[in-house]
C-alpha cells in the first residue's frame, strides 16, 4: 500500500523505517509502535517497512516520532512511480560492498599472519595492530554506530553483540601490545584448527576483531543483495507502464505525464508505444504484444470493443483507447500492490523467529557475563576467560535467524510473480501445506466460461458445413450465448451470407431469410410449429446431447429439418492434465457448480473428477457455495478453492486457501489468497508447488540457524571455540540462510505448464451470460 487506506480495524499506512541491522531491531520498532493506543503494527526487517493500522485519535507524524524516539528513521513511502528508481540509485549495498572490500584486503594478511607462524617476522604484531585498526573502527562503524543508538535508548540488539565482541578482541589486544608481553619483537602465535580450551594469556586478538568484521560485513553485504534481489519483480512490473501519453483533448492530440491521465480520457497509442492504462479500444485496429507480461509470441490481435491492459506494447496500427483504469487501479498497479504487500507481511514462524531473537539478546549478554565470571572463579585466568566470554558473544548473533523468513519470503514470491503466481500473503505459505481437498468451481476455471460449437449432427444426405453456414448465418444477427457460439464457428469457415427478414422468437429461437432458403433455428418445438419435426437419427442425437448436459438447437429450412447443432460451455483443453497435478499433490478434486448435474458429471468425468455424490455437488445457488465449503471443513478436511467469479468469492474468502483466476473478476481476486493470473488451472498445482517449497525453505533456514545458535554456545561458553572460528562460523551461517533463500529463484514450472505461467494476461476477455 503507498497511501492510506481504510480498512474495518481503521486507517492502514505503511512507513520506510531506516537504520534497522537485525531482525532484534524490527523486533523494537514493533514493539513500540504497538504500544501505542488503537495501532496495530508489523514491521519486516527484510523490506524496511511497517504496516501500521492506526485509530483517529493516531496520526502518521506520531508513529514517525515514535520510531525516532527508538532511534531509527521513518518516512512515508513515495508514490510508486517515483519509486521505482533505477537500479543503481540509492542502493544500499554498495556502501556494505566497498566495507566489505577494503575490509578484506586489510584483514587477509592479518589473519595469514595469524595463522602461518612463519609469517611471523619480528615485529608483525604492529603490522597486524595498522591493519586491523581500520577494519575494527572504520569496517565495523554501521556496528558500533547502532550499537550505540541503542544503548542509548536503553535496549540492546545483534549489533550490540558484535560491536561488544569485536571491540572486547581489540582492547584486549592493545592491552596486551601495550602493556603485557605481547608487543616483545620475535614474539610468535602458533595456530591451531582445534577444538580444544585455550588460554589466550600469550595471545593477541587483532585476527579475531579482525576477521570476525569482514565476516559480518560479508554476510550483511549478501543479505542487502538479496534484499535488492528479491524486490527485483516489484520494480520489473512498475517499469514495465509508459511514463507519459497521448491524450486526445476537443480533438487534439496533447503529450502528457501519465499521472495526468483520468477514467474515461481518450488516448492515443502509436506502433511501437506502451499501453498507458487498462481500457477500451474506441477506434483502430492493432495487434497488441505482450510478450514482456506474459511471454506470448505471438500478438493479440484488438479492435473496437476489446479490452486492453496497460504496460503491453501496440505492435501495428494506430489505436484510440478508453481508458477504464488508471494510476494505482491498473492491473499492473494491483499486481505490484499484491506482490508488494506479500513481501511485507508476516508468516506465523516469523513471528516466533521474532519473539525468539527479541529476548535472545539479553540471555546472551547474561551467559557472556556468566563465562567470564565463571572461568575467573575457577581459576582458568583472565585470559582464558576473556576468550570464551568474547566466543560467546560473536557465536550467539542470530543474524541468520533473523533472515531465515524474511529473505525466503521475498524471493518466493518474486519468483511467483515472475510466473505470474501473486501470493498475497505470507501465511498462505502455511495453509498449502496443510490443504487435502480443492473444490474447483466449473464455468470460468474448468470451462471456458463460455458456449462453444462443440459438435454438427446433419440429417442423412446433408451436408454438416452447409448447415453450419446457414445456421451460423441466422445466428449472427442475434446477441444470445448460444447464437453467438454458432455465429463464431461458422465464421472461421469464411464469409457468411446475408439475411433478410430476421426475427427473435422469444424463448424458442429465430427465423429469416438465408440465400432465398426460409430458415428456422431453435428448439425442437420451434420446428415442430413450423411443421418441421425432428426425424429419429436427430431426436437420439438430441437426447444424448442433453443427457451429457449440453445443449442442442435444430436447424431446418424450405419445411426440413437438416440437422442438429451441440453447443455446451467446453473444457478448458488443460483442465484434465491440471486436475491429475493437483491429484499428485495430494489434493482430492471436488467439482462444484450451479449448472445442471448431467452437465456436472460430464465436465467431471472428462477432467478426472470421480462423479461421486460427494466429489461432484451441481445445482448449488451462489450464497450456498459457502455452505458446502464450511461443511467439508466441519468434516475435518482443510479446503482449497478455484474460482473467478463474483458468486465465488465468499467460497474464496471461507476456504482455508483461495486462489483465483486472473481472468476472472476483481472481487473474486480480492477474496482469494492466490492469483493465477493467466487464468490457466495447471498454474494452480505450480502455485502450490511454490509455496510449499518456499515453506520448507523457510523451515529449513529456520532449523539450520537454530541448530546453529543450539550446537555452537555451549563450545564457546565451555571456552572450546577461538572467536575467529566463531565468528566466521557466524557469518556463515547468514551467507547459508541467503543462499539457500536465493534458490528458490529457480523454481520452475512442470515442464507442462511452461505456457500456463506467465506474468500478465494482454486483456481480461468479456465474459459472456453462462450457468454460475
Amino acid at each position: 500500500m503507498s497511501a492510506a487506506q481504510r480498512t474495518p480495524d481503521g486507517t492502514a499506512i505503511e512507513l520506510l523505517i531506516g537504520g534497522m541491522t537485525c531482525a532484534s531491531c524490527a523486533n523494537r520498532v514493533e514493539k513500540k509502535l504497538n504500544k501505542l493506543a488503537g495501532v496495530t503494527a508489523t514491521v519486516n526487517y527484510a523490506t524496511e517497512k511497517a504496516t501500521v493500522v492506526h485509530g483517529p485519535g493516531v496520526t502518521p507524524d506520531d508513529l514517525i516520532a515514535t520510531v525516532e524516539q527508538t532511534g531509527y528513521t521513518a518516512r512515508l513511502p513515495e508514490p510508486p512511480a517515483a519509486a521505482a528508481a533505477p537500479a543503481g540509485e540509492d542502493d544500499p549495498s554498495r556502501s556494505l560492498r566497498t566495507r566489505f572490500l577494503v575490509s578484506a584486503l586489510l584483514s587477509v594478511p592479518v589473519v595469514a599472519m595469524a595463522m602461518v607462524p612463519a609469517l611471523q617476522f619480528p615485529y608483525w604484531q604492529w603490522l597486524s595492530l595498522t591493519l586491523a585498526a581500520p577494519v575494527v573502527v572504520w569496517g565495523g562503524l554501521p556496528f558500533h554506530r547502532a550499537a550505540w543508538t541503542n544503548l542509548r535508548h536503553g535496549a540492546a540488539t545483534m549489533d550490540t553483540l558484535v560491536s561488544l565482541g569485536t571491540t572486547a578482541a581489540f582492547a584486549w589486544s592493545l592491552y596486551a601490545l601495550f602493556w603485557g608481553t605481547a608487543g616483545t619483537p620475535g614474539l610468535t602465535h602458533p595456530f591451531e584448527l582445534t577444538i580444544a580450551r585455550t588460554d589466550g594469556g600469550a595471545n593477541i586478538y587483532l585476527e579475531a576483531a579482525a576477521g570476525v568484521t569482514t565476516f559480518i560485513l560479508a554476510g550483511r553485504w549478501f543479505e542487502a543483495r538479496a534484499k535488492r534481489r528479491s524486490g527485483a519483480a516489484l520494480r520489473a512490473l512498475l517499469e514495465l507502464g509508459a511514463k507519459e501519453v497521448t491524450v486526445l483533448r476537443g480533438g487534439t492530440e496533447q503529450r502528457v505525464p501519465v499521472d495526468a491521465l483520468g477514467v474515461g480520457a481518450s488516448f492515443v497509442v502509436r506502433p511501437g508505444e506502451t499501453i498507458a492504462a487498462d481500457g477500451e479500444v474506441t477506434e483502430g485496429s492493432s495487434a497488441v504484444d505482450a510478450s514482456m507480461l506474459t511471454g506470448e509470441s505471438v500478438p493479440v490481435e484488438v479492435g473496437p470493443g476489446d479490452t486492453v491492459t496497460g504496460g503491453t506494447v501496440n505492435a501495428g496500427g494506430r489505436l484510440v483507447v478508453r481508458a477504464t483504469r488508471v494510476g494505482a487501479a491498473t492491473q499492473l498497479a494491483q499486481m505490484a500492490r499484491l506482490v508488494e504487500e506479500a513481501q511485507t507481511g508476516k508468516a506465523e514462524v516469523q513471528r516466533l523467529a521474532d519473539r525468539v531473537s527479541g529476548v535472545f539478546v539479553p540471555v546472551v549478554l547474561a551467559l557472556a557475563v556468566g563465562t567470564l565470571g565463571f572461568w575467573i572463579g575457577t581459576g582458568a585466568g583472565l585470559p582464558a576467560a576473556f576468550t570464551a566470554a568474547v566466543a560467546v558473544l560473536i557465536i550467539a548473533c542470530p543474524c541468520a535467524l533473523g533472515l531465515a523468513t524474511p529473505t525466503a519470503l521475498m524471493v518466493g514470491t518474486g519468483r511467483g510473480a515472475q510466473l505470474g503466481i501473486l501470493i498475497r500473503g505470507p501465511e498462505v505459505l502455511e495453509s498449502t501445506r496443510r490443504v487435502d481437498t480443492v473444490v474447483l468451481d466449473k464455468t470460468g476455471t474448468v470451462t471456458t466460461g463460455r458456449m462453444t460449437l462443440l459438435d454438427v449432427v446433419p440429417t442423412p444426405g446433408e451436408d454438416a458445413a452447409e448447415v453450419l453456414r446457414v445456421a451460423g448465418a441466422l445466428e449472427a444477427a442475434s446477441e444470445h450465448p448460444i447464437a453467438q457460439a454458432v455465429a463464431r464457428a461458422a465464421a472461421e469457415d469464411g464469409a457468411l451470407p446475408a439475411v433478410e427478414g430476421f426475427t427473435n422468437v422469444a424463448g424458442l429461437g429465430v427465423q429469416g431469410v438465408v440465400e432465398g432458403r426460409a430458415v428456422v433455428v431453435g428448439r425442437p418445438r420451434l420446428l415442430a410449429d413450423r411443421s418441421a419435426p425432428l426425424p429419429a437419427v436427430l431426436e437420439g442425437a438430441r437426447a444424448a446431447a442433453e443427457a451429457d448436459g449440453r445443449t442442442a438447437i435444430a436447424v431446418a429450412w424450405d419445411g426440413a429439418a437438416r440437422g442438429l447443432l451441440v453447443v455446451a460451455d467446453a473444457v478448458k483443453p488443460t483442465s484434465a492434465a491440471a486436475v491429475r497435478q493437483l491429484r499428485a499433490l495430494g489434493l482430492r478434486p471436488v467439482l462444484l457448480t450451479g449448472d445442471n448435474a448431467p452437465a456436472a458429471r460430464a465436465v467431471a468425468a472428462e477432467v478426472g473428477v470421480d462423479p461421486g455424490p460427494g466429489t461432484v455437488i451441481a445445482e448449488v445457488l451462489p450464497q450456498e457455495k459457502v455452505d458446502v465449503v464450511r461443511r467439508l471443513q466441519d468434516e475435518g478436511r482443510v479446503v482449497a478453492v478455484v474460482g473467478d467469479g463474483v458468486n465465488d468469492a465468499p467460497a474464496l474468502a471461507q476456504a482455508d486457501l483461495g486462489l483465483a483466476m486472473g481472468t476472472g473478476t476483481d472481487v473474486a481476486i480480492e477474496a482469494s489468497d492466490l492469483t493465477l493470473v493467466r487464468g490457466d488451472l495447471r498454474a494452480a498445482a505450480d502455485a502450490i508447488r511454490l509455496s510449499r517449497r518456499t515453506l520448507s525453505t523457510i523451515k529449513g533456514n529456520l532449523f539450520w540457524a537454530f541448530a546453529y545458535n543450539v550446537a555452537a554456545l555451549p563450545l564457546a561458553a565451555m571456552g572450546l571455540l577461538n572467536p575467529m572460528i566463531a565468528g566466521a562460523a557466524m557469518a556463515f551461517s547468514s551467507v547459508f540462510v541467503v543462499t539457500n533463500s536465493l534458490r528458490l529463484r529457480g523454481f520452475a514450472p512442470l515442464p507442462e505448464n511452461r505456457d500456463a505461467t506467465s506474468a500478465l494476461p494482454s486483456g481480461r476477455p468479456t465474459r459472456e451470460p453462462a450457468a454460475p
